[in-house]
């Protein structure tokens, strides 16, 4: 005989500790345990069920470890060739002005295979908004060395370490684009910590409303773990990726022309 319980508590907006996001699919998810595309996926699903734009968004994926997105998020999408992401989102939203139009892409993608699609799209000031995964390895394709590698960290093309003089130095994106006069919003966030979590969301929301409203291009980086690529544990690497790439990748607003007195931080 099941027992009574002594009281319940119904559950409220007050005390709910967790909400699955509408948005999400029920599908399993396929990333490797620990990898932080899960959680910045629940982000995106939650940013754009805040902003009730769900029948507003398109999304464009690219190839590698960020084209399986559309499994997850009950939004529009559209996948685009290696690196050219930002060319077909600058396309989709040319098109369709009131619509928030973003993409969601990794280090191997964007720093790499689409550098002059992301560079020429930040620009021109396209009003789109950029998601970049960087977990400084191509995770998919073998653990290869990524523009975006530290210097000596070990590769499968870099067994020693990597090093400027062969290998040049880690190419930090959000810092080259904060320069350009066509961009509104950069940003570098993480998902290591709950509080970092909260300040992702934030983040990826502010890009979101800035496409909607025609603000310019924004672009939210996510520092991130590859725990398979890296051949760490889950902990090891949220612990190695604090105490390695947080260094060389600062959190925090690089450019916000949005907020009155911002300025690019340094």
């Amino acid at each position: 005989m099941a027992e009574t319980p002594i009281f319940e508590i119904a559950e409220t907006d007050a005390n709910r500790v967790y909400d699955r996001p509408r948005l999400l699919l029920d599908a399993t998810m396929h990333y490797c345990p620990g990898c932080s595309h899960g959680t910045v996926h629940k982000l995106v699903a939650e940013a754009i069920d805040d902003l009730g734009a769900e029948d507003k968004a398109i999304g464009i994926t690219p190839v590698g470890c960020a084209a399986f997105l559309y499994n997850y998020i009950d939004i529009d999408w559209i996948q685009a060739s290696h690196g050219r992401a930002p060319s077909v989102a600058t396309a989709v939203k040319r098109l369709c002005t009131n619509k928030l139009v973003f993409t969601y892409q990794g280090d191997g993608d964007l720093a790499a295979i689409g550098t002059a699609e992301a560079i020429h799209a930040a620009n021109r000031g396209d009003n789109i908004a950029i998601i970049f995964i960087n977990n400084a390895i191509y995770g998919m394709t073998g653990g290869q060395m990524a523009p975006t590698t530290l210097l000596g960290m070990k590769t499968a093309t870099t067994p020693m370490g990597r090093t400027p003089e062969l290998n040049g130095y880690p190419f930090k994106v959000a810092d080259m684009l904060a320069l350009l006069d066509g961009v509104t919003y950069v940003t570098r966030q993480s998902v290591n910590s709950p509080a970092n979590v909260r300040r992702a969301k934030k983040a990826i929301k502010k890009a979101f409303e800035n496409s909607i409203n025609n603000k310019g291009f924004s672009f939210v980086e996510i520092v991130a773990t590859c725990n398979s690529g890296w051949k760490l544990s889950p902990v090891a690497a949220n612990r190695w990726m604090e105490e390695n790439m947080h260094a060389t990748y600062p959190l925090g607003d690089l450019k916000d022309t949005t907020s009155v007195g911002a300025a690019v931080e340094k």
